[in-house]
């Protein structure tokens, strides 16, 4: 089973008039709008600027291929001074009544040019050492933004423990028995004591999104294509169980996608996962960009029109793809893949 990729990809790429927005637009947040019948591409947008500020830009599409931006501005940026003053990337798009919930990572300093090496200029600022371990080490951290339109914002704060590196934070589009759920991968929670040689897929509640019960490992890497592996978009609830897309690190540093169904009432147990990736990278837009290793192809959204599931994905950390499949079509080939 693999994806099928959009013939005309990258559906968006950097845009040489906008400065925030010219050398990287990758890793989108995605939300279909049943009633304006539109893909809202919430995409996370760079500039050559050396401290590599990212921001967020807005596109949007009636068919879900060809996209317009709705600004020559960016959405929603780093704050002048907060926890999240450095940068904003990887948007996760759910909806709770009218407001959209976005969950996205972030650091103190900016990252700067990391495909260039340039990490000590920016990546470890000199610090007291009385500073906080995360401002020190300018390690990730996964932040809230509430919104009605993606204009204007609620910045509501920090919602992974400061002392940890934690990323991929995605939340489910539907309480669980009464409790918001989320995804997410500490990276340092290796180890015997954790159950997993390298970085894996945790699952916590809460009844608030800042505060976060125990959490659950709920999936590892396998041999062969993956090592370390994260989860990507918020799962879309089927008859089948939750079906959400994760990426696997392999040896050979690309970044390749797998999907897994969880259950629908008791979501900390997977049910059937792939036995394969069904998407890698093979093009240019996917091989040749800002990341140093092998290729990426990296979604941080996926929506379903008219039985179709489109998952737009970041490539090379410079553009953005779209890959597609008739829903059923993956839930049947998951269905027949057992959970490990």
């Amino acid at each position: 089973m693999r994806l099928r990729k959009y013939e005309k990809n990258p559906v968006l790429s950097p845009n040489e008039a906008n400065a925030w927005e010219s050398y990287v637009t990758t890793n989108p947040g995605a939300y279909y709008d049943e009633e304006a019948k539109e893909v809202k591409l919430l995409y996370r947008a760079a500039g050559t600027d050396a401290e590599h500020i990212i921001r967020f830009g807005l596109a949007v599409s009636k068919n879900g291929y060809d996209f317009t931006r709705v600004s020559d501005e960016p959405v929603f940026g780093p704050s002048a001074d907060g926890f999240d003053a450095g940068c904003v990337e990887d948007p996760r798009i759910v909806k709770f009544g009218d407001y959209y919930y976005v969950t996205y990572a972030t650091r103190f300093f900016p990252p700067g040019q990391y495909w260039r090496g340039q990490k000590k200029a920016y990546h470890y600022p000199p610090c007291p050492p009385e500073f906080p371990w995360i401002i020190r080490q300018n390690e990730t951290s996964t932040g809230l933004a509430i919104t009605q339109d993606f204009h204007k914002w609620h910045r509501v704060g920090r919602m992974t423990n400061p002392r940890l590196d934690d990323r991929d934070v995605i939340l489910f589009p539907e309480t669980v028995d009464g409790q918001f759920v989320r995804l997410h991968r500490p990276m340092s929670w290796v180890g015997p004591q954790y159950g997993t040689e390298f970085p894996a897929i945790w699952i916590s509640f809460s009844d608030d999104l800042l505060h976060w019960e125990e959490s659950r490992l709920l999936a590892k890497a396998r041999e062969g294509w993956e090592r370390k592996i994260g989860g990507n978009e918020p799962p879309t609830r089927t008859e089948a169980g939750w079906l959400t897309l994760y990426h696997g690190v392999g040896a050979d540093r690309y970044y390749r996608l797998g999907a897994m169904l969880l259950d629908l009432e008791r979501p900390w147990r997977v049910t059937h996962r792939s036995k394969d990736f069904i998407l890698e990278p093979e093009f240019d837009y996917e091989t040749k960009g800002c990341y140093g290793g092998g290729g990426v192809v990296f979604p941080c959204g996926k929506v379903v029109i008219d039985g179709t599931l489109f998952v737009y994905y970041g490539a090379a950390d410079k553009y953005v793809g779209v890959a597609t499949c008739r829903l059923n079509d993956l839930l049947e080939y998951l269905m027949s893949c057992p959970a490990n």
